[in-house]
């Protein structure tokens, strides 16, 4: 039911939080979170856990990207160039 305004945030947002991508749908995030579940299991998105620290506490969040697709390269001079 969330997976198509999800997909469509993905395709032209790029990579993203969970809750970055409940604030910006209007989802509620435990729906955006199931729906990225089912996404990942039917192969259309890559997602991983990732723990960020907010004043100190672990918060968990997960990251996902549409799968299949590469993020840019960050700008600036590179190890080695």
């Amino acid at each position: 039911m969330y997976d198509a305004p999800i997909l469509q945030y993905l395709k032209k947002n790029g990579q993203h939080l969970d809750f970055e991508i409940a604030a910006a749908t209007g989802i509620p995030l435990p729906k955006v979170r199931l729906s990225l579940s089912d996404l990942s299991a039917r192969g259309e998105i890559s997602r991983c856990n990732v723990t960020q620290y907010t004043d100190g506490k672990p918060v968990e969040r997960v990251l996902c990207r549409i799968a299949g697709t590469i993020p840019p390269k960050t700008p600036g001079r590179k190890p080695g160039s």
